[in-house]
Formats: C-alpha cells, structure tokens, sequence
C-alpha cells in the first residue's frame, strides 16, 4: 500500500461486485412527537432555581464553588452553565468551572479547555474562571476490590463541588443510573487516570455496580453538595433542570432516567436492512453513534447489546465538526465513506479508545469511494430482500431523528402509524458523481 488512499474501494469495484444492484426510491417520513421544552429565554433563570434547591448552606461564606461541565452534545449548555454560576455568585460564593470530562480533549489540559470552548464555555459566556489541570489526588479505593478513586485537584480543593450533566440512556451499559451526575464524578471528575481505572475494572466488575458504589464514596469524601441535572427531550431540547442534593444522586437520578429514556429520540422502524448514518461524532454520542439508536453494542466486553433495533447493515458517511477527528463508533458500521476517512485523527481516536476499553469502536471498516458504492455494497449483502423490497433508512444522525429519508416499504408502513407522517414520497435518489445530491434530512 503506498498511501492511505490505497484503501479505498472504487466505486465502480463495488457495483460490479454488487451486480449493479438497483438502489431504491426514498421519500422523506416524520416523526410525531408531543413535547413541551423549557422556552430558551429562561433557561438561566431555571438553572439558578436548580441551585437554590440544593443544601449551599453547607458552603462557608465566599466559599469555592467547582462546577463540573463537560458532557458533549447538551442543548443551552452555556445558559444553562451561566445560570449556575450567576446564582452562585449572587449569593457570595466564588464559583469556578473545571472540565470534568475524563480523558477527552486528547488527555491534556489545553484540549480539556478546547474541548469546552467548543461547547461554548467560556470564562466570557459564563461569568467565570476555568481551571484545568490533568492532575488528580486519589481520595480513597472501593472496600472490597479496593479499586483506587482518584478526582481533578482543583475540584478537591474547593470548598463544594457542583456537577452540571444530563441524564440520559448510556451507550456502553444499562443500569439503575447511566449517564449523568453519578457518572460525572466518577469518570469525568477522574480525568484521564481515573476514567481509564474506571474502564478496566469495568471489564470484570460492571459499570451498573461500579458506579453506585465509587459514588457513595465520593460523596463521603469529597464536599459535593449536589448537582444540576438536565433531562432533553425527542427534538434534544432542555425540558427539565432540576437540583439534585447529594441524597438524591442515585435515587432521583434513576427516576431522571426512566423519563430520559421515554423521551429519548430512536429509529422510527424495528427492522432495518440498511442504516445510512450521515454523520457520527462524540458530540453527537460518546460512542459517536447511539448505541440505544442502532442497537449495536459491539464496545464493552462484559455488557449484552440491547434487544432491538434489528439494523442488517450501517453506512457512516462522515465525522462532525465538533468532535473534532475522533472518530469513535466507525468500528460498529459496515462501511464507511472516504469523507470520514480524510476527517479522521487516529491518535485522538486510539487514546480515546484505549481510556474507555472500546478499541473495537475504532476499527476502520471498509472505505468506499461514494455514497453509491455504500449504499450498493451494504444492500449487496443483506440477502435477497434486498433487490426485492429493501427497507432503507437515511438520518442525519443518531441524535436528530425527527425527519428521516426512507424507501418505499417504510413509507407504506408510516401511513398506517399515528406516530409517523409521510412527507414526501419516494423518488429516485440523485447523484452528482456518485455523491448524494440530497442534503441530510434534518438540514
């Protein structure tokens, strides 16, 4: 091979291996969702009231306060910060924000505050220093496997530590908690050496066990006195923001779970002969794209893969902009297109890989020239269905599920279902140089 370029399958290679196989019309369904999200107007103020719900009386006056952010992909995130810390300030605290977050932003300082400038924090749009270091101080080890428990030092010398996260499904495990605050101080507040201890015990001993009891203990030893919690909803816009003091960090947070996981966005169909992916990234999933979406759990060795979605086949046409070349998930597709492959940074992704144990995530799968060829070598190998009546569906990502491209037996479907609207029928795709020509459908 003399350059990466090697790799890549021709276009023409792959429709005569495929028999020139014909690929079908696509219309354009919709998703039917009731919601009802906080207006953006007053996210600040309800993050401030989510503050005044929690003990702070437990912080000595003009104390420091650590807020943890980090967590990638969360609507208002910004807003929702500065709320947090002009409710602090105006009370006399003097709030921080420190990057909890684990190992992303390539495992240094300078890329943890990349990585929240990106999410749009900033010392400007939230009214306060950041403070990031890589460094941590081990603050104890689990009783009976006697797992170290290490958090970020500058949140171990403030005076009250405060979460900031959302509540949400996990892609790598199920349990009573998932994502969220327990897993924040866990992993995120770990940095790069306690997220990677984390990962490797969680080989043997699951991620459902070992977070409730490393958060007990963090809890006990650390002056965290709660966290604002976020739950989205179906179009991933803010509709609850809750404080949560420490007695409820795994209680009400599993409660917080449940609703997450009723207002979760996911696949409009059960059975699927190929998913078009339009884009994954670690903003769009930690796993780039939602393993709850795909039904593809293909990362972490001691957890199952969830009962469905049925998806035969997965064609991941790109990265997004934010996550920055971390091309975590392209190992759970089937085929990728060289886009992706141009955008890639294998040195992020690897370390990224081997901080969470999932280094099948960043398998390369086969690269092909152009859409054409990925969609025709994915319907190639699906069985006879495929030339019959393929059911195909394109979505931007696993995060924007509202409007989806799709064929012609699941538009059939959609009109007999009250949760899904047909609109618009399917046509022959375009293709400009085997490229598509239509835009992702939630552009």
């Amino acid at each position: 091979m003399d350059s990466v370029s090697d790799i890549v399958v021709d276009e023409e290679i792959v429709l005569e291996a495929c028999d020139h196989l014909e690929v079908p019309e696509l219309g354009v369904i919709e998703q039917v969702w009731e919601t009802a999200p906080i207006p953006p107007t007053r996210i600040p103020e309800r993050a401030g009231e989510a503050v005044t719900d929690l003990p702070l009386e437990k912080i000595p006056p003009g104390g420091e306060v650590a807020v943890g952010v980090g967590s990638r992909g969360i609507a208002n995130l910004p807003d929702i910060v500065r709320g947090v810390v002009t409710e602090l300030t105006e009370r006399g605290y003097e709030p921080f924000i420190f990057p909890a977050m684990g190992s992303h932003g390539g495992a240094t300082e300078s890329g943890q505050r990349e990585k929240l400038a990106t999410l749009g924090v900033t010392p400007e749009t939230v009214g306060c220093d950041i403070r990031a270091t890589m460094e941590v101080v081990q603050v104890g080890e689990t009783p009976e496997r006697g797992v170290p428990v290490y958090t970020d030092a500058h949140a171990a010398e403030a005076d009250a530590i405060l979460p900031v996260n959302r509540v949400k499904p996990h892609t790598d495990f199920s349990g009573d908690v998932e994502s969220g605050l327990s897993k924040m101080l866990v992993i995120g507040m770990g940095k790069q050496r306690g997220a990677k201890t984390a990962h490797d015990w969680a080989v043997d001993w699951s991620f459902r066990n070992m977070i409730p009891e490393i958060t007990e203990q963090l809890l006990e030893s650390l002056p965290v006195v709660g966290g604002v919690a976020i739950v989205e909803d179906e179009h991933d816009e803010t509709t609850i923001l809750e404080g949560i003091p420490p007695s409820g960090f795994l209680g009400r947070e599993s409660e917080l779970l449940e609703t997450a996981l009723e207002r979760m966005p996911t696949l409009p169909y059960e059975d699927i002969d190929v998913l078009v992916v339009d884009r994954l990234g670690k903003d769009v999933s930690g796993q780039g794209m939602d393993t709850n979406v795909t039904g593809r759990r293909h990362f972490t060795i001691s957890e199952p893969e969830p009962e469905s979605p049925d998806v035969k086949r997965v064609f991941a046409r790109g990265l997004t902009a934010k996550t920055k070349g971390n091309a975590m998930g392209m190992g759970a597709a089937d085929f990728v297109h060289t886009d992706l492959l141009d955008e890639l940074e294998t040195e992020k992704s690897l370390i990224n890989a081997i901080t969470a144990s999932t280094v099948r995530g960043v398998r390369l799968p086969p690269v092909v020239e152009t859409d054409r060829a990925g969609l025709v070598a994915a319907l190639g190998t699906v069985g006879t269905r495929a030339s019959r009546s393929p059911r195909v569906l394109r979505v931007t990502d696993t995060m924007h599920l509202k409007r989806c491209y799709a064929s012609a037996p699941l538009v059939e479907e959609a009109r007999e279902r009250e949760d899904l609207r047909v609109a618009e029928e399917p046509a022959p795709i375009e293709f400009d140089s085997g490229q598509f020509v239509a835009p992702s459908p939630a552009e």
